[in-house]
């Protein structure tokens, strides 16, 4: 299956520039006007959809259609943006990312980078089963359309129809598994159909005799996905480091709600935590909650600060992976234990009250201070 890209805007330099560098990274660009934008991305899956916020009604429209749809979490969503002071209303509305107007090849390659990780990791990390085996689909009129499977789970498939299917249309499938005896029958609903006719099916109701069969078939099929180790981001620089959390300046910073594992590498010493992504800056950096706390955990990180501040101009090596990207409205936050005095995790739990320049005037002032 491939990736897709959908851009919605009427700025020619910013298709001429994103088209190349998306399609570098593996998505196939499609275009579509901002009356179209709303009902395209409910009727067809997209991997990436880029909306230029010239038309914020339209802009607003389509991202909160989005949302609705069962494909939502596919999807890695960037505002296109002329106005920086809105960055903050932008990321409200369910971007992941912000790219600032005019875009150029730089800043969109940065950006686009995370971005195309996040749309690979979700492809890795899902429990969907790769499987090619004929299908036969069949609609209330009996009329049959031939396809091949391409993924299933619990919850539904993806297919390769014969010819276009249509959202909400209501079918019932027939296909064999390998290693099964008999056929399957089950009834489903289109929740996005894509031109070429590859749609995705959600399963409505499945039959009692045959949930059993179809759960332990994945079970038996299904490649679990190992977790990513740490990588190394030279791309990355870590400019600040409490017990609580870190900044981190980068071109490719990853979107509010990310989870990571980090490592830090200084020397002969070493921190590995879990942290969740609490502030992006487009373009610019991220600030990392760690989300382990624990008397142990802080040990750790405190005599790993310790090693650095003892050898000064030590630069630590930062890896990091992947874990996942929350869709909750809003992240929970550990409470801190009331010995824990960390002014840098405060600012990053606080970062919704400042503006990009507010917060980096802060964040400097606690650096000198």
């Amino acid at each position: 299956m491939s990736f897709r890209a959908l851009l919605v805007t009427q700025d020619d330099q910013a298709v001429e520039t994103l088209t190349p560098v998306l399609s570098n990274f593996g998505l196939t660009v499609h275009r579509c006007d901002y009356s179209d934008a709303p009902n395209v991305v409910t009727e067809q899956k997209f991997n990436a959809v880029v909306v230029d916020f010239d038309d914020p009604d339209s802009a607003v429209l389509t991202l909160g259609n989005l949302s609705k749809t069962r494909s939502r979490s596919h999807a890695v969503t960037v505002a296109l943006l002329a106005d920086r002071a809105k960055v903050r209303n932008a990321f409200g509305t369910g971007a992941n990312f912000v790219l600032y107007k005019p875009v150029n090849e730089e800043q969109a390659e940065g950006t686009l980078r995370a971005a195309a990780s996040l749309i690979r990791n979700e492809r890795r990390t899902s429990f969907r089963v790769p499987v090619q085996v004929p299908v036969a689909l069949t609609n209330g009129e009996h009329d049959s359309i031939n396809g091949i499977l391409l993924d299933l789970s619990e919850e539904g498939m993806d297919v390769l129809a014969s010819r276009p299917l249509y959202c909400s249309a209501v079918l019932s499938v027939r296909f064999m598994l390998p290693d099964l005896l008999s056929d399957l029958e089950l009834p489903g609903e289109v929740v996005w159909a894509n031109p070429n006719g590859e749609s995705g099916i959600h399963f409505a109701d499945i039959p009692e005799n045959a949930r059993p069969m179809l759960r332990k078939w994945l079970a038996d099929h299904a490649k679990q996905a190992r977790l990513q180790e740490p990588v190394p981001r030279p791309d990355c620089k870590l400019t600040d480091l409490s017990v609580g959390g870190c900044y981190v300046e980068t071109p490719s910073p990853f979107p509010e709600k990310t989870h990571l594992l980090l490592k830090f590498r200084a020397g002969g010493a070493e921190l590995q935590t879990p942290g969740l992504v609490r502030v992006m800056h487009p373009s610019h950096g991220m600030g990392i909650e760690f989300t382990m706390h624990t008397a142990e955990q802080h040990r750790k990180t405190e005599a790993f600060i310790y090693s650095l501040s003892s050898e000064p101009g030590n630069e630590p090596e930062l890896l990091a992976s992947l874990r996942s990207l929350s869709s909750k409205e809003k992240n929970s936050a550990p409470s801190l234990s009331p010995e824990l005095d960390d002014p840098l995790l405060q600012l990053l739990r606080d970062h919704e009250s400042l503006s990009e320049r507010m917060f980096l005037e802060t964040l400097q002032r606690q650096r000198t201070g």
